[in-house]
């Protein structure tokens, strides 16, 4: 079972900043933080999604191949996710559409520090 993802960023400052916005647009909020990461959840759980400083103090880097995927309840919270990312900063990656599967919506985009992030939505 899968407890959490971590992405390293090289700028927490910027990192929660960024987050905390984008995250919003899925409920997702920052339950706790400290001078090497950030932790986010949804509202009254637990955090299961952190950016940090690495550990090792070596710059972070973002993985080839590596993805982090969010669930959205709506295209909307879809659209508005890779939209809000880009507006912050972020790097397009995919935009917003049908993919996959007749149902499956699903945008792509990267992070401040190159992390890549799926947005998707998919009704049960």
């Amino acid at each position: 079972m899968l407890f959490g993802v971590v992405l390293g960023t090289n700028n927490l400052k910027e990192a929660g900043e960024f987050y905390d916005k984008l995250l919003d647009t899925i409920e997702m909020v920052r339950l706790m933080a400290d001078d090497i990461e950030i932790g986010y959840g949804p509202h009254g759980g637990s955090s299961c999604f952190w950016v940090t400083k690495p550990f090792n103090q070596k710059p972070a880097t973002f993985g080839n191949g590596t993805q982090v995927t969010f669930q959205a309840t709506s295209n909307e919270m879809v659209e508005e996710f890779h939209r809000l990312a880009l507006e912050l900063g972020g790097k397009n990656e995919g935009d917003p559409g049908y993919r996959y599967r007749p149902n499956y919506y699903g945008a792509y985009c990267r992070d401040l520090d190159g992390n890549k992030l799926h947005v998707m939505h998919e009704p049960k």
